[in-house]
């Protein structure tokens, strides 16, 4: 019966085998003469034994999925049941190997953040800590530099702390409200262009942007946004680079970064928006904890938009931020 595609089906088997079952042993009972009371007796047991044989194979993948599911709720995210079956007990097997494999897959993920938390906050903890202990000890004076120093590891810290604490929040379904407002796209990236730009490098950043665009957005999300992808793109800029903020409209909202650094490889492209994650290759995301791109990429989904990096000729990345026109 394991072909059967209903399960409705398979119990009607089992139901026209007892049924049958019975009604054979009932002649053979008239026909060898046997006392009236035996025969009801011996047909319902030979029908029985039917109905639990038909119906131990069909029960078997339930059982197996009780196993399975004591099993997933012990933390065994390997465990699997078998889903051959073209029923709707075979159906159950598929979805549940699926939510086996989802959840193995974000335990993994958890564990990684963890560890990558971990990893980004022990760093300048361990900074701080050799710096004040040389203090203690006598090793070292508390001159401006050294208090600079110790202010500069405090303030990164401190960042790394919010950004983590803003991507769990945002993260969150639902515990993170946005306040859409109609916001001017052309003043928030002139703004932004002229307090991101690296006079010390030489790297400018210029906006085109079309007269009165305006999208319905959180303004202070919005501007994180645009503050990761804009720093991201001037810190891989080369000394004396542009970066190029291109905005337009064509059914949605188009905003367009590109810098001329060493690019992003095509399989980083959907990686980048990972947290933590920083690239193999050149375009590593030094300095930072690779948080700036992942809380980007929430914000924007939150947004009803999306975020890609995309090909283009010549050198550089180019991240283009989609998001619904004003009014839609």
């Amino acid at each position: 019966m394991r072909r059967l595609p209903s399960l409705k089906q398979k119990l009607s088997i089992v139901f026209v085998a007892a049924v049958g079952a019975t009604a054979v042993v009932s002649q053979v009972g008239n026909a060898l003469d046997l006392p009236v009371w035996l025969t009801p007796v011996v047909a319902a047991t030979f029908a029985l034994a039917i109905v639990q044989l038909l119906a131990k194979g069909l029960t078997r993948p339930l059982r197996e999925l009780v196993d399975a599911t004591a099993q997933l709720a012990g933390g065994d995210h390997s465990v699997r049941v078998e889903a051959e079956r073209s029923d709707e007990v075979g159906r159950l097997g598929h979805a549940f190997n699926a939510m086996a494999a989802d959840l193995g897959a974000l335990d993994d993920q958890r564990r990684a953040f963890v560890a990558n938390a971990s990893h980004e906050l022990r760093t300048p903890i361990t900074a701080l800590q050799s710096t004040l202990e040389n203090l203690v000890d006598g090793v070292s004076e508390p001159d401006p530099a050294t208090l600079a120093g110790l202010l500069e590891r405090t303030d990164h810290l401190g960042r790394l702390v919010e950004q983590l604490l803003d991507l769990s929040r945002l993260e969150a379904a639902g515990e993170v409200a946005l306040h859409l407002e109609r916001v001017d796209l052309g003043d928030l990236g002139h703004l932004l262009a002229a307090q991101l730009a690296d006079p010390t490098r030489g790297v400018e950043v210029e906006v085109r942007s079309p007269v009165d665009l305006k999208v319905d957005a959180d303004p202070l999300r919005l501007r994180q946004v645009l503050t990761n992808v804009i720093a991201n793109a001037v810190r891989h800029s080369p000394d004396d680079g542009v970066v190029i903020v291109t905005m337009s409209v064509n059914g949605d909202v188009r905003i367009a970064v590109r810098d001329h650094g060493p690019g992003i490889p095509e399989a980083d492209r959907q990686r980048i928006f990972e947290p933590f994650y920083q690239g193999d290759g050149a375009r590593r995301t030094s300095g930072t904890a690779g948080l700036g791109l992942a809380i980007a990429h929430t914000i924007i989904e939150q947004h009803q938009g999306r975020i890609d990096v995309l090909d283009h000729d010549g050198e550089g990345a180019l991240v283009v931020i989609r998001l619904p026109k004003a009014g839609r």
